[in-house]
């Protein structure tokens, strides 16, 4: 063998050895593209299944009865009696409703004419895929009852039934109204995990800790001392990404800034903290950014609801989509540019992150400290 294959074969031996001594690197050719394939595969899914949705009755008639019952038997909807439409309407509010179907007075007796009936249709367009799934279901559920109505009957034509839509807070179910808050979330959870990762990691890449602690600060006291000017910087690309929001891509925001503020900042107290314990356990610039990509960007562009309706994800994945904080931003944040201010869904919320938050400091300081000593 030539010389240049000896020195070829020498640096590649160098290279296989730098693989076995860093883990990672298994775990970006093996692991990550079988958590990719798994949460695109199994968990995500562009359809809706159970599509949480009350049922209104106004009529107790025989048509509008078997017309609930066939509601009920769709796997397309999770029905949920209401008793009425202002009931229905606070629960689509507050996040616990995608929809509400109405079916009016005199249906029954409309049905039975063979005279035009009509049956309501509301959802909530900020969702907008949901919402228009929820249509095509509902469509298509009361064609098929109208049918097999007529034939059990014997008419020669099927009576005319439609169904009536309305979709609140985007009447025209534009997508931006759906993708833009979604996407604030997103790159603030990415910003946020990111800011930090490299805090602490870069402090012992540099040897500069010892340097630190010889201030006498506590590691506490260092820790708030150096996330501060992120916080702020976080804060900042939170209003440059609001402002282009209403500026250039013309979303209304209907809440206050109070509570945008507020939601931000808790928001930004996980993520935080959530990138410094990163930070803290890697001890390494480049391990720590593929952790905070892995467990802040891809998390919240999968698990948080923005692309996929969490409902039709298996149980077990909806239960982990409640570890995600991205989770408890978009449907406020949603709120807060199409609704208004919503404090049943932003007080919740809020604490959740806030916890978050303090889980995450917490373990990032015990983590510190245990390396000093």
């Amino acid at each position: 063998m030539s010389g240049r294959g000896q020195r070829m074969r020498a640096v590649m031996r160098k290279e296989w050895g730098q693989i076995r001594r860093d883990p990672s690197t298994f775990g970006i050719a093996g692991l990550l593209p079988l958590l990719l394939l798994f949460l695109f595969g199994y968990a995500v899914s562009l359809d809706t299944a159970a599509t949480r949705t009350a049922l209104v009755m106004q009529d107790r008639g025989g048509a509008a009865q078997r017309l609930a019952g066939a509601f009920a038997a769709s796997p397309s909807f999770r029905i949920e009696p209401a008793a009425s439409v202002r009931d229905a309407r606070d629960a689509l509010v507050a996040g616990r409703l995608r929809a509400i179907i109405v079916i009016p007075q005199d249906f029954s007796r409309l049905a039975a004419r063979g005279q035009p009936a009509a049956v309501q249709l509301i959802t909530d367009g900020s969702v907008p895929n949901t919402a228009a799934f929820a249509d095509g279901h509902a469509r298509g559920l009361v064609r098929q009852w109208a049918a097999d109505e007529a034939r059990e009957r014997g008419m020669a034509h099927v009576p005319p039934l439609r169904i009536v839509p309305h979709y609140m807070y985007n009447a025209t179910l534009k997508s931006r109204y759906f993708l833009v808050p979604g996407a604030i979330a997103i790159v603030m959870a990415m910003i946020g995990s990111m800011l930090t990762a490299l805090v602490v990691a870069r402090e012992w890449e540099r040897a500069t800790m010892e340097a630190l602690l010889a201030t006498r600060l506590s590691v506490a006291e260092m820790i708030v001392a150096k996330v501060t000017p992120y916080f702020l910087l976080g804060l900042g690309s939170m209003t440059l990404c609001v402002v282009v929001a209403v500026a250039i891509y013309d979303l209304p925001l209907r809440g206050s800034l109070l509570a945008l503020i507020g939601l931000a900042a808790t928001f930004l107290f996980a993520t935080l903290g959530q990138g410094l314990l990163i930070s803290a356990a890697a001890k390494s610039q480049f391990v720590s950014t593929q952790y905070a990509l892995l467990s802040g960007f891809l998390p919240s562009l999968l698990l948080s609801g923005f692309l996929f309706e969490i409902s039709s994800m298996p149980t077990a994945i909806q239960w982990l989509t409640w570890l995600v904080p991205a989770r408890y931003l978009i449907p406020p944040l949603e709120s807060l540019f199409l609704a208004g201010n919503i404090w049943g869904l932003i007080l919740p919320s809020m604490a959740a992150l806030t916890a978050f938050g303090i889980f995450f400091f917490w373990r990032a300081i015990k983590s510190t400290q245990a390396s000093i000593e």
